[in-house]
């Protein structure tokens, strides 16, 4: 009988750190559901603390009341763990998970004051004080408690035991091993969780959790040995999206131990059937690209290009497949609507891939899918999937692109007139650019009569075909965030001045908040 692995993912919390991967309330909800068809056991759904928007997806997503655990992110601070629990209260079941920075470096870093302590072994003695208290308020709202030694890692295996041992007599249920930085061999992560398993007297009375980032390229190896290690939780995101390099990919640490069931005695709960259709929801909601070459879900995974693979592979599939397809979803033959699909069609397919709108949202999809079934002919999978993201799960903005029109040539000036509608009134103006995305951007700024700073702007294919739908992904830069904007049309330049759009509407919303928020606490 193989023992069960739980699956925690934080694809909805640390998978949406990652650079220029936001996504707004109702995408959090999809993503949501989408991993509760995976069967996920925690969902991670984000720190609620740490905005009004984190805290309104949390509570969405809490409020779907299904069978998989919802956990919420708190620092060992009182606000932080009534915030969390606020926005979990009506789950199932929810867990709330606080940490605390447990490294020299961190400790050093972070605890500069000297309220913590003048030393670093007094330093040491404030930060497990501060994490017992937080685990044991924490234990007032729920009996589930995770607790995460941050950077673990590179932590003194002495003070790691220290702690760990503390927080679990504190009623800590989970206690999280991370490999924050990713910095960590295999070989000594595996016997660091095998010393904790060993050393830590009370550590039966707690599930060890691992959670280790890809800056070396280690994190699944990481994440495996630990289970050989004494490991019982698996901390993960789809399609491996987090901070820095990512965290460790939850299909390729679920498809390690399905399609080497001979090393493995352990199992998941995993419908690994769901897994593309989840990586690829993941990818059009963040416009985090998804590498062709990437384990499981890369377009690559299943292509053969040379000869004699190819012929290997008509043969005899196992020749150079070590998994079928199917297994993970990837269909062999995908559906094509076009402008005659009727909307039983249309919806069938959607539900197929993972989206399940309501009547409302169908009447909308529907108009915008003939729309796009009149330009492109042809329909296929990653359209709907685009479209899904595109159009149904926008925000109501303050401003809207009504219409575009660009003059360009190769001994032409480049000018773009752009008719944006407001809220109080419908501007338009003209202007010229060194080129046709650069005079639609230019456009813009005239007509809102604002000027802002482009991080980055990136275009890609994201449908296939000569009438594919291209992407544009613009960021700008205010004093202290990035603020992302996308746009999906099969005209470039229109995806490119949706984009710029969305990020300025964005970055409109975010002010407005700041503002909120400085006023509430000047009244306080």
């Amino acid at each position: 009988m193989k023992e069960k692995i739980i699956v925690f993912d934080t694809t909805l919390r640390d998978g949406e750190q990652a650079p220029g991967a936001s996504l707004n309330v109702q995408e959090k909800v999809e993503v949501a559901k989408q991993l509760i068809r995976l069967n996920v056991d925690v969902i991670e759904a984000g720190f609620p603390v740490s905005s009004q928007a984190q805290f309104d997806a949390v509570q969405r997503i809490a409020d779907l009341n299904e069978s998989a655990i919802i956990a919420g992110l708190a620092r060992t601070v009182d606000g932080d763990i009534k915030a969390a629990n606020d926005s979990l209260k009506n789950s199932k079941r929810f867990r709330i998970h606080t940490f605390a920075g447990t490294s020299d470096i961190h400790i050093l870093g972070k605890f500069t004051s000297n309220r913590y302590g003048k030393s670093l072994d007094d330093k040491r003695k404030t930060i497990l004080k501060m994490s017992c208290d937080a685990v044991a308020y924490a234990k007032t709202f729920t009996d589930d408690v995770e607790f995460s030694a941050e950077d673990a890692g590179r932590t003194d295996i002495g003070y790691l035991i220290d702690i760990i041992e503390a927080v679990i007599a504190a009623g800590a249920t989970t206690v999280n091993i991370p490999d924050t930085t990713g910095y960590t061999m295999p070989h000594e992560y595996g016997k660091k969780i095998a010393t904790l398993k060993e050393k830590v007297l009370n550590i039966n009375d707690a599930i060890i959790s691992v959670h280790c980032h890809n800056d070396l390229g280690l994190a699944v190896a990481n994440s495996l040995i630990a289970i050989n290690n004494g490991a019982r939780q698996i901390e993960c995101t789809i399609n491996g999206i987090g901070e820095r390099a990512g965290n460790a990919s939850l299909e390729e640490i679920v498809m390690a131990m399905k399609v080497r069931e001979d090393a493995w005695d352990f199992k998941t709960d995993i419908v690994t059937s769901e897994i593309f259709n989840t990586s690829r929801m993941v990818s059009t909601f963040t416009g985090m690209v998804v590498q062709p070459n990437k384990a499981i879900v890369g377009e690559n995974a299943f292509s053969h290009e040379s000869g004699i693979h190819q012929d290997g592979v008509l043969k005899n599939k196992e020749t150079y497949e070590i998994m079928d397809p199917d297994l993970v979803g990837v269909q062999k033959s995908k559906i094509v609507l076009g402008r005659h699909s009727g909307r039983h069609g249309l919806i069938a397919r959607l539900n197929e891939i993972g989206y399940h709108p309501n009547e409302e949202e169908l009447k909308q999809i529907y108009e915008k899918f003939l729309e796009l079934a009149d330009k492109k002919k042809e329909v296929f999978d990653d359209d709907l999937r685009v479209l899904m993201g595109d159009e149904i799960y926008v925000k109501d903005y303050r401003h809207e692109l009504d219409y575009l029109h660009v003059n360009i040539g190769t001994t032409t000036i480049p000018t773009a007139t752009v008719r944006i509608k407001t809220e109080e009134r419908i501007v338009e103006e003209s202007a010229t650019g060194d080129g046709p995305v650069d005079a639609c951007f230019n456009a813009i700024d005239r007509a809102l009569n604002e000027k802002f700073h482009i991080e980055s702007y990136k275009v890609r294919s994201v449908t296939m075909g000569r009438s594919a739908q291209g992407e544009a992904t613009v960021r700008l830069r205010n004093s202290s965030d990035s603020i992302t904007g996308r746009g999906v049309s099969t005209d470039i330049v229109e995806a490119s001045a949706k984009a710029y759009l969305q990020a300025i509407n964005e970055h409109i919303i975010q002010t407005d908040v700041n503002e909120l928020l400085d006023s509430v606490q000047t009244l306080k």
